[in-house]
């Protein structure tokens, strides 16, 4: 049995980086947790393409042509609060659904790190706080993503 377990070497790869500017605070430390991973990791800043979009709801067409840039990986990230309504729902639905289609017909990992969060407590401690940086574990799952495929379709 051949078995592949594909490591956090980012050498040589090159990543697309859609961002949400709703909530832009939040969604901030996530890129600058996922960018820093991705530069100790061994990615290059010319590697590194990030492109801001108005909200989250956004992110799966500029995630739909930043894989088009032929790209190793796209990592999508945003975040949606809950208000008084399930609106905060539907957009983050709308976007897990949509940067889910994206990786499908492109064939390009797409990494989905838009937080659906209850209230900012919880944004907050995904960001950076207590429960750590998810934008640092995005990164770390792309990088495998973009290793994986690799080997996959050489």
């Amino acid at each position: 049995m051949r078995e592949i377990r594909p490591g956090h070497d980012a050498t040589g790869l090159t990543f697309g980086i859609v961002a949400a500017r709703f909530n832009e605070t939040y969604v901030t430390r996530l890129v600058r947790g996922a960018v820093d991973v991705l530069r100790a990791r061994g990615a290059a800043d010319d590697a590194l393409t990030l492109h801001w979009v108005p909200g989250s709801y956004e992110l799966p067409l500029a995630a739909r042509w930043m894989a088009a840039r032929d790209v190793d990986a796209v990592l999508a990230f945003g975040v949606v609060i809950r208000g008084e309504t399930e609106h905060f729902r539907l957009v983050a639905d709308a976007a897990n659904d949509g940067l889910l289609r994206v990786m499908l017909d492109s064939g390009v990992p797409v990494l989905n790190g838009v937080l659906a969060a209850y209230d900012a407590a919880q944004a907050e401690a995904r960001c950076g706080g207590a429960v750590g940086n998810r934008g640092a574990e995005i990164a770390l799952a792309a990088v495998q993503m973009a290793r994986l495929r690799a080997e996959a379709t050489a």
